[in-house]
């Protein structure tokens, strides 16, 4: 199938939902349930009290500060000896989902403690945490531990997790060896946990290995159309229609049943695809079938006319959606209010928010912020801070984006004032600044004049919550105070760095002192989170 392009796109979208009446039955179905993905709901009994917040801080920065082996994080923790409970461990280490090696040392010293049990959640979290930290030869350790004692059942939902954390560390070859280790631990793979690799592996672009690992497999199992309709919208996201369309086929071939759900994987596969028309064609034929399209049908097609900076046609979809009473779920909405907001549209972007109000569908932090980033681009402070406030007003957190934003134009724009009173509120609403909040504030001010004293002071305030800052933070921050001829100041910050409990820091300290080169720097300290500042 030839790739269109924008243009045509854009005229074959505006041409479908002009001349054609189609009807809708059932909201938007979710592909795949990942529920290990989302917050994990403590299985213990419950506590007299949920444990504060303080304490869970506390905990947190001994992990944090108590990284490397020679630490010795077990004396550290002793004095929390009578306050650990299993509601309290599942926060810590939730909060502490980068420290893989300190988290691990933290359970283990926890599940050590007398008449303490881990909670099932516990171990899925830990499991998910080395993960992310890459430690997967402490993962089948760990699994090993827990087979001999028999402490916790090994289930299917922790090799999902395994499943994930291999794939989103790039290792789809690992991820499939997981899967064929499950028999080891005596659980014999099912349909459903095909399903489940299938779809981390897509999700995270390897699309090709899980093709080939399902065609290696497919006999031995009996596929579902949810397996193929994982495929499909897999190879939609790499914009592989071809591909998709291939397995859309051989499903219809194998005489799978295929439903509205099947029909919305391959449809967004081929506008992703740019095949707008082939996608429409597919549409006209879903009602013959038997087959009602639903919301998410489409906000297929709206998504189509955002990304083709088809306004127009996104509205006429959303019009028709309307008379048949099918409402877009939030991630629709949005895809309209980033475009409005992109094409300087801003009075339809509040119209577009106030319509999801009035339909109950709850806007997110991602709706506010497309609009907050339209009136921080243009320095309208009275405009941001009041869409804020709105947020309060209907009870939507702020997120990092928001703060950084709002308090890059308000440095920006010389209101200090305001810059410290957000400061204040900020973490009177339990919000805990980052490394690139803190970058926000230094680099920001470093940029002032006569603001110098007040970066050194929020770069203090960041050592002294052990947030490793980021090399370029450092860097500004050190050249900055030399170029204007103080570089006492220069070892004042980099002794205080040396003297931190986090050994990220005091490495980093290295930068200050202008030895760049006696560092080697991780990925994350020069992550994307860079670019807010």
């Amino acid at each position: 199938m030839a790739i269109r392009s924008f243009s045509h796109q854009t005229k074959t979208i505006n041409r479908l939902f002009t001349i054609t009446t189609l009807s809708s039955r059932s909201p938007n179905p979710k592909l795949i349930s990942l529920h290990f993905l989302k917050p994990f709901s403590s299985q213990s009994q419950p506590s007299p009290a949920p444990p504060s917040t303080q304490l869970i801080n506390d905990i947190s920065r001994i992990l944090s500060d108590y990284r490397s082996p020679r630490h010795d994080i077990v004396s550290a923790l002793t004095p929390f000896s009578p306050a650990i409970t299993t509601d309290l461990v599942e926060q810590v280490l939730k909060r502490c989902n980068n420290l893989g090696f300190s988290a691990h040392r933290f359970f283990l010293w926890a599940k050590n403690l007398p008449n303490f049990v881990h909670s099932k959640d516990s171990y899925h979290i830990l499991i998910d945490i080395l993960g992310r930290s890459k430690q997967f030869p402490l993962i089948w350790d760990f699994l090993g531990e827990i087979k001999d004692s028999q402490s916790c059942e090994i289930s299917s939902e922790i090799f999902w997790v395994i499943f994930n954390g291999y794939s989103r560390a790039n290792l789809p070859s690992d991820a499939i060896r997981a899967f064929n280790n499950m028999v080891d631990y005596g659980i014999k793979p099912s349909v459903n946990d095909l399903d489940q690799l299938l779809y981390v592996l897509c999700k995270r672009r390897h699309v090709r290995e899980a093709q080939l690992f399902f065609d290696k497999i497919k006999h031995e199992y009996n596929p579902s159309v949810k397996s193929y309709s994982i495929l499909v919208r897999g190879w939609g996201y790499i914009g592989e229609s071809k591909e998709a369309q291939k397995v859309f086929d051989e499903m219809l071939v194998r005489g799978c049943c295929v439903d509205v759900h099947a029909y919305n994987s391959i449809l967004e596969s081929l506008c992703k695809g740019g095949n707008v028309e082939e996608a429409y064609r597919l549409f006209r034929g879903m009602r013959s079938k038997g087959l009602e399209p639903d919301a998410f049908t489409y906000s297929i097609f709206i998504h189509a006319a955002c990304n083709a900076n088809d306004v127009h046609s996104a509205f006429r979809v959303l019009d028709r959606m309307k008379r048949y009473n099918l409402v877009p779920n939030v991630f629709t909405y949005n895809a309209i209010i980033n475009r409005l907001c992109k094409n300087d549209k801003i009075d339809e972007a509040y119209q577009l928010l106030d319509e999801m109000l009035e339909r109950e569908v709850k806007p997110d932090v991602w709706s506010y912020n497309a609009i907050l980033a339209f009136h921080c681009n243009r320095l309208e402070v009275n405009m941001a801070t009041k869409l804020v406030s709105r947020m309060d007003q209907d009870s939507c957190d702020p997120d990092r984006h928001t703060y950084n934003m709002l308090l890059k134009m308000l440095i920006r724009v010389g209101r200090f004032d305001r810059v410290t009173a957000q400061w204040e509120k900020m973490e009177s609403n339990g919000f805990h600044p980052s490394a690139s909040t803190y970058a926000v504030m230094v680099h920001g001010l470093c940029r002032k004049k006569g603001k110098l004293e007040d970066a050194c002071r929020y770069f203090e305030m960041m050592v002294d919550d052990g947030i490793p800052p980021y090399s370029s933070t450092c860097e500004l921050l050190r050249n900055k105070i030399i170029g204007l001829g103080f570089p006492e100041q220069v070892d004042i910050l980099a002794d205080k760095m040396e003297r931190s409990t986090s050994c990220t820091i005091q490495d980093l300290s290295s930068i200050m002192r202008g030895n760049r080169k006696d560092i080697k720097l991780t990925k994350e300290e020069d992550s994307s989170e860079e670019s807010d500042y």
